[in-house]
């Protein structure tokens, strides 16, 4: 495995960077995981673009650096310790000075120069891919095929400027460092995969499930959802609206759906607040609303391009008076995309607001996916319990009744303009027919009825996953992006002789509460991996009764940098000696 990175300053084309090494790494049969690290503000500040290469999936980032390429004297000096016997890439034009304790390979090359002669600055970037590539000994056909089809469009001449630019890094590496020692990848593993992140899996998930309606306002980290959909639905029918704020994107959404028709919106943390008045009038009418919130760092606006997992209090209590809700919690890409198609069937079969937990690092980070993940959903569409129009004439001088309390606590729907229907939505307390009432019998029903079947969604998803022994003597649990960082952990553990497992909440609300227990009933010790301040996570787990100080043990982190795998084994490990019987 490699990791490679760029820095420097925003607006210098560094995710450009990234994505071309990325895009054509992931080509070749290797699998990659590329994030970043920018300023909350459009151009200017200190930026980087890392990408992890290797044979076999990578699902989280990492504190080691194998290449730098430094753009400015800053990258050197913010990043040069996470170098230990690699290269240092780095344009003469700001004469690079490679710190004394840093144990790397300084290869000074002047690439702005290099880039001038191929016709432009801009070229500098290619240059330093090609000599990336030299640096990790792959060959430059890929390279050379993906540019030619990026940018065939621009013609001819642009197409031999990157391909030179390019050839000339890579060559010049050759020519005057012919004696290093290149980094070497094993054989890539031919496959039919992609680079997502997760936001784009969302996006084609909600396609999937029938999403024909999105309406947001653009938020960090939530707009590409947004923007994606807006170039795909046209081709389905659909429409991608932008609203005034996220009020409006909440209530537009809710009227789709009491309309009919499957309609979702996505935000984070600041606007979520402001959809919370919105949600109650979904949970309280009933009316189907599927809702993404893509977390960062609060609270208010906090730190808008980093990453955290600290709304989940937010999205399963937010708002006033009881609003039952279901929140569903994906891990990863495919994890993503299944829960974009599922998340409308739930919502419309329990007739319930639901609410899809990302963070900004999910949302935003790209990694490798099988394209066959994204075949399509395993079930079909389910618009839930509904009447037709001759099952209401059916009905005769009977009234039907909107907010029927029936056995499973669902109440068959009729659609808007259906004849013979009832088509009063009203956020008042009210009674099976949809009228006010305030009866104290009446509230207490109707209350119970809008929570019970909630609990229907455990019949329909499981609540976890696990990876690992029953009777492990250690089980890492976590949520959204931080559950790739605990399976990287458990693999090293493992390799060191440990009996470790892994699990992770795919529904956080209402908690799985039953499923739960029964998984962690021979786990001898629970170490919950969360991204905040406050342990939400181990929160939830003590309101459900499944919080045992006995057994559990609490990481938390939230400067704003997402877990290391490295970090958890360190935590790890002191929980682990007390029992594990080491083989090495």
């Amino acid at each position: 495995m490699i990791a490679w990175k760029i820095g420097g300053e925003q607006g210098e084309g560094i995710d450009s960077t990234g994505d071309v090494l990325s895009t054509v790494a992931n080509r070749m049969g290797y699998f990659v995981y590329g994030y970043k690290h920018f300023s909350s503000r459009i151009k200017g500040g200190h930026t980087t673009y890392k990408v992890r290469i290797s044979a076999s999936r990578v699902e989280a980032a990492t504190e080691h650096t194998d290449i730098l390429v430094a753009l400015n004297q800053e990258t050197i000096a913010k990043h040069a310790g996470e170098l230990d016997g690699g290269f240092l890439l780095a344009d003469t034009a700001f004469k690079p000075v490679l710190p004394d304790h840093v144990n790397a390979t300084l290869i000074a090359l002047p690439l702005a120069d290099m880039a001038k002669s191929h016709g432009s600055i801009l070229m500098r970037n290619m240059v330093a891919v090609g000599a990336s590539a030299a640096l990790i000994n792959l060959p430059t056909e890929p390279f050379l095929a993906y540019i030619e089809s990026k940018f065939k469009a621009k013609g001819d001449s642009i197409v031999a400027a990157n391909q030179s630019a390019l050839l000339n890094g890579y060559q010049h590496i050759r020519q005057e460092y012919p004696n290093f020692s290149s980094l070497t990848l094993p054989p890539p593993t031919p496959g039919d995969r992609l680079v997502l992140t997760g936001n784009d899996a969302l996006a084609l998930g909600a396609l999937a499930g029938g999403c024909r309606i999105m309406c947001g306002y653009p938020i960090t980290p939530a707009t590409d959802i947004m923007e994606s959909l807006s170039k795909w639905f046209p081709l389905v029918g659909g429409v991608v609206v932008q609203m005034e704020d996220e009020l409006g994107s909440i209530t537009a959404c809710i009227g789709a759906g009491y309309g009919g028709a499957r309609a979702m919106t996505a935000t984070s943390g600041p606007g979520f607040s402001l959809m919370q008045e919105g949600i109650g009038l979904a949970s309280m009418a009933e009316i189907p609303v599927i809702i993404v919130d893509t977390q960062r760092s609060g609270p208010s606006t906090g730190m808008p391009t980093k990453p955290e997992q600290s709304d989940l209090m937010a999205m399963i209590y937010g708002g006033h008076g009881d609003g039952p809700r279901v929140v569903l919690a994906p891990s990863s890409p495919e994890e993503t995309f299944e829960d974009g198609y599922q998340a409308f069937n739930i919502a419309d079969i329990l007739q319930t607001p639901v609410i899809i937990a990302t963070d900004l690092a999910l949302a935003l980070w790209s990694q490798t996916v099988e394209r066959s993940a994204l075949d399509g959903p395993s079930v079909p569409i389910d618009r839930g319990a509904t009447v037709t129009a001759d099952e209401l004439r059916a009905l005769g001088d009977s009234v039907f009744l909107r907010y029927a309390i029936t056995a499973d606590h669902i109440s068959p729907r009729a659609l808007p303009g259906t004849a013979n229907g009832q088509h009063l939505a009203t956020g008042v307390e009210h009674q099976p027919n949809g009228k006010v009432s305030e009866d104290p019998v009446n509230r207490s029903r109707m209350m119970d009825k809008r929570l019970a079947k909630l609990a229907k969604v455990h019949e329909m998803r499981p609540g976890i996953k696990w990876e690992g022994p029953a009777d492990a003597d250690l089980v890492m649990l976590a949520i959204g992006s931080t559950v790739g960082a605990i399976r990287e952990a458990k693999e090293i553990l493992v390799a060191e002789g440990y009996r470790v497992a892994i699990s992770w909440l795919r529904t956080l609300s209402p908690f799985p509460t039953a499923e739960f227990r029964q998984a962690f009933a021979q786990a001898r010790k629970i170490l919950i991996v969360e991204q905040n301040a406050t342990g939400q996570l181990a929160l939830l787990m003590r309101q459900a009764g499944v919080f045992d100080p006995l057994r559990c043990e609490q990481l938390l982190k939230y400067d704003g940098v997402q877990f290391f795998p490295s970090e958890i084994v360190s935590r790890a490990r002191p929980l682990l000696t007390q029992y594990a019987e080491v083989t090495h």
